[in-house]
């Protein structure tokens, strides 16, 4: 009995110390992050005065990975809050990391929704490569094995009848070099994301042989998930920083604040504004959600796609790993 109570207080005491904490000042949410611009987290919290809780409910501390498998790690070790998860990733955390209390809580943003940018996979223009069955033999090139491009081309390849080693071979080329690559015929076909693809097909030299929406539909290509531990013992906080990052989803597509929004972009990543002009927040670009609302139906066919390849072993339900409310009740404030 003594046990029992000296154990209440204590755990009593740890609330109130952790509530205490959080009164005294903003809570410091450790976000990642992998791309830019397809993920907006480096900017999203560039114009301060346009949001309504930054720095009094909440601030972030931006950390950058070289991909999303790494944040797995960090979220494990509770080294990160929330993490930028490709739909890849995401089923793998679950399945080999044992995250049943991993989260799916908002958008980043979606590849083949209709009327937006869908992911492309290039050949030369004098290539003869005219069809996907004439890729047999050839050398294709994804960005990583097991990423949202590699499934994608690895799933239309499937589906007309080739395999990888048997029928093709598949090598690891950072996006930046793909380009070169295609064109000093290393590789016969590149799977490109934004800008490199518009960059490349403005040389003329490259054509699009097919994009990632026709190998798999819509895809939610990168997530925000978190833990939910520390989504039950932070949801007010988190529902702020949602209604922020919406707020600044507002701003950032508003085509009067276009140039400002460029720019920042452009010093963020020491590119030119001319770089991003044509397509960056116009339907040329990735769709993302207004309110960050991730796209449930499509992450749920994503991850049926990771386990038809056999990358993935077990079936997800995602309704089962998805919290919605902390968005849709930032949805719900006044604007």
């Amino acid at each position: 009995m003594a046990r029992r109570i000296w154990f209440g207080i204590a755990l009593a005491v740890m609330i109130v110390a952790s509530a205490g904490a959080e009164a005294q000042g903003p809570l410091k949410l450790r976000v990642g992050w992998a791309v830019v611009p397809g993920q907006l987290t480096s900017i999203i919290f560039a114009k301060p005065e346009i949001l309504k809780h930054y720095g009094k409910s909440y601030t972030v501390e931006l950390i950058h990975f070289r991909g999303s498998t790494p944040q797995i790690t960090a979220l494990a070790a509770g080294e990160l809050d929330i993490a930028a998860l490709a739909f890849s990733s995401f089923g793998l955390a679950i399945q080999n990391a044992h995250m049943n209390d991993l989260r799916l809580i908002g958008d980043l943003y979606q590849d083949g929704i209709d009327g937006y940018y869908a992911n492309e996979y290039l050949v030369r223009t004098d290539s003869p490569i005219h069809k996907v069955e004439d890729l047999k033999g050839k050398v294709l090139a994804t960005n990583g094995l097991g990423g949202a491009v590699d499934m994608a081309l690895r799933k239309i390849l499937r589906d007309h009848g080739l395999e990888e080693n048997r029928d093709y071979q598949i090598v690891e080329i950072q996006f930046p070099n793909m380009a070169a690559a295609l064109e000093e015929k290393k590789v016969d076909l590149a799977g490109m994301v934004m800008p490199f693809a518009l960059i490349a097909k403005k040389t003329g030299k490259v054509r699009t042989l097919f994009t990632m929406k026709d190998a798999m539909g819509a895809a939610q290509t990168t997530l925000m998930a978190a833990r939910q531990g520390f989504i039950a013992q932070h949801r007010a906080v988190l529902v702020d920083f949602f209604e922020d990052w919406q707020r600044a989803m507002r701003w950032y597509y508003d085509p009067k604040n276009r140039a400002e929004a460029i720019r920042i972009l452009s010093n963020f990543t020491k590119q030119p504004p001319a770089a991003y002009e044509d397509w960056l927040f116009t339907k040329e670009d990735y769709y993302r959600n207004p309110d960050v609302i991730p796209n449930v139906k499509a992450l749920q066919n994503n991850l049926n796609v990771q386990k038809e390849l056999g990358l993935l072993n077990i079936s997800i339900d995602v309704n089962k790993y998805a919290d919605l409310s902390l968005v849709e009740d930032a949805a719900k404030r006044p604007r």
